[in-house]
C-alpha cells in the first residue's frame, strides 16, 4: 500500500470516501427486475440490505416496526429517550424547535440526563415484538453488562453493541471492562458490533463471535468527531479493510462467515452501491431516514455522540424532509439529487453492471474518481 510522506518525520496511508470512488460497469447489463437485493444474517432474512440506525431521530418503536413491515431492520436505541421517558413525543418535538444550536446541546445533555429505566426497555422491545417483525435494540458497550439480561428477557431477536469504536481489548483502571468473547458466546441470539475502521481491530472483533461488525468511525452526517477528536477514517478504505479481514478470518476459522456492514457515510442513493461494492454485506443508515416526514425527528438528526456530559462529538443538524420513510426506500422518488428510492436505485446500480447478487456486486470493478 502506497504512503505519503506527510513531512520528514511522518506518512501516511492514502485512504478514500465514498465520494472518492466509483462503480465501473461491465460488459454485461440486466434486466433491474431480476436483481435480488436481499441479505440474510444468522437465520433472518431480510428483502433489504439495512439496518435503520438506532438513532431517536431515527427510529421509535412504530418506525422499527414500519421499517420491518418493508423488509429492512429497525434498530431501537435503549439509551435514548424511549427507555427514559414514558412519553418522549413532546421532548422530540422540543428538540426541533430549538433555534440557537449551542442551546439545543445543552439542552440534549439535560434531556439526556434522565435515567434509563429498565421497566421502559422490556415494554418497548415488546412492543415491536408483538408486531411480528423481527427484534433489534442497541447498547453502548459501557451499557451492555448493565442491561443485557433485561434486553434479552424482553425477547430481543438480533443484539447491537455500538459505539464510536468498540475494541476487544478495551483497557480501564476504573472499571472491568467488558469481555466481548464471553458476552457474545454466552448469548442465545446473534450479536452485531461495532464501529470499528481498520483490518486489525475488525480481525480481533470477528474473532469474538459476532456475527456481524459495524463499519465506521466519526463519518456520520451528525458527528463532530473529526472536528472534536482528530480522528476519522474515509468509508471506502474502511469497508475494503474490514472485508479484508473477513476473508483472512474465513481462513482462519474454516469458513465461519462475519457480515460487514458499512455505517457512516451512506446518505446517498449512490453510497449503498459504493459501500457493498467496496465489501459491505448491509448497510446501516441514519441521515438518509432521518429525513422522512414520518421520522420521530422530522428532518432532524442527532447521535448519542451530541449528548456526551463532558465531550459532545456531534451536533443537532437540520436536514430538512423529503418524503415518507417508504419513499426513500422504496420510491418512487422525486428528486433527482439520491435521497429517495435507495434500493430502486442499488438494484439498478446491480442490473446496470450485470450483477444478480449482492455477494456477486461485492466484486464489481471500482476507480479512483477523484
Amino acid at each position: 500500500m502506497t504512503e505519503i510522506e506527510i513531512g520528514r518525520g511522518k506518512r501516511g496511508r492514502r485512504a478514500y470516501a465514498f465520494d472518492d470512488i466509483a462503480v465501473v460497469p461491465s460488459r454485461r447489463t440486466r434486466d433491474p427486475k431480476e436483481v435480488s437485493i436481499a441479505w440474510q444474517i444468522d437465520a433472518y432474512r431480510f428483502e433489504l440490505p439495512f439496518l435503520a440506525a438506532p438513532m431517536d431521530s431515527v427510529v421509535s418503536p412504530e418506525q422499527a416496526i414500519a421499517i420491518g413491515r418493508m423488509g429492512g431492520l429497525g434498530v431501537l436505541n435503549l439509551e435514548g429517550l424511549w427507555t427514559r421517558f414514558e412519553d418522549p413525543r413532546p421532548l422530540l418535538q422540543e428538540i426541533t424547535e430549538i433555534k440557537d444550536e449551542r442551546a439545543a446541546t445543552r439542552r440534549l445533555q439535560e434531556i439526556y440526563s434522565e435515567p434509563i429505566k429498565a421497566e421502559l426497555i422490556t415494554q418497548r422491545l415488546k412492543e415491536i415484538r408483538e408486531s411480528g417483525v423481527v427484534t433489534a435494540a442497541a447498547l453502548s458497550p459501557q451499557r451492555t453488562a448493565e442491561f443485557s439480561k433485561v434486553v434479552v428477557d424482553a425477547g430481543v431477536d438480533i443484539f447491537v453493541i455500538r459505539g464510536t469504536t468498540v475494541s476487544a481489548e478495551h483497557v480501564s483502571s476504573a472499571a472491568e471492562p467488558l469481555n466481548l468473547k464471553q458476552f457474545i458466546y454466552e448469548l442465545d441470539v446473534p450479536v452485531i458490533v461495532g464501529g470499528c475502521a481498520t483490518y486489525t481491530a475488525a480481525l480481533h472483533l470477528m474473532r469474538t463471535g459476532a456475527a456481524g461488525v459495524l463499519v465506521g468511525f466519526g463519518g456520520g452526517a451528525a458527528h463532530t468527531t473529526r472536528t472534536v477528536l482528530g480522528i476519522q477514517v474515509p468509508m471506502a478504505t474502511a469497508v475494503a479493510d474490514v472485508a479484508a479481514a473477513r476473508r483472512d478470518y474465513m481462513d482462519e476459522s474454516g469458513g465461519r462467515y462475519v457480515h460487514v456492514i458499512a455505517d457512516g457515510g451512506v446518505g446517498f442513493s449512490g453510497d449503498l452501491s459504493k459501500a457493498i461494492a467496496c465489501g459491505a454485506d448491509a448497510v446501516m443508515i441514519g441521515a438518509a431516514l432521518a429525513r422522512a416526514t414520518d421520522a420521530p425527528g422530522r428532518g432532524f438528526h442527532w447521535g448519542s455522540e451530541a449528548v456526551h456530559e463532558e465531550l459532545p462529538r456531534g451536533k443537532r443538524v437540520d436536514l430538512g424532509t423529503v418524503g415518507t420513510t417508504e419513499e426513500i426506500l422504496l420510491g418512487p422518488s422525486h428528486t433527482p439529487d439520491g435521497t429517495m428510492n435507495l434500493f430502486g436505485a442499488l438494484r439498478r446500480a446491480m442490473a446496470t453492471t450485470g450483477y444478480s447478487e449482492l455477494k456477486e456486486f461485492q466484486r464489481v470493478e471500482v476507480t479512483v474518481a477523484r
